[in-house]
């Protein structure tokens, strides 16, 4: 994947995410239920609101630190 470095930052990406979140499921289970379950009961509007804050915050990360 050396030809395409987008790509490859994003397989990186998308494994530090699934690395990190399943760190949480296996240092915590209890409370990822929790979270879950908590979640469930939250509006969509807050929801999709916290989404996009994540998604911007996000991109404004990666922009930082690529350039």
């Amino acid at each position: 994947m050396e030809g395409s470095s987008g790509l490859g930052d994003l397989v990186v990406a998308l494994g530090l995410m699934a690395a990190l979140e399943g760190a949480l499921y296996a240092a915590a289970p209890g409370f990822m239920k929790q979270v879950l379950s908590r979640a469930a009961e939250v509006p969509d509007t807050i929801l999709r609101r916290g989404g996009l804050a994540a998604l911007v915050l996000g991109v404004v990360i990666v922009w930082a630190v690529r350039g």
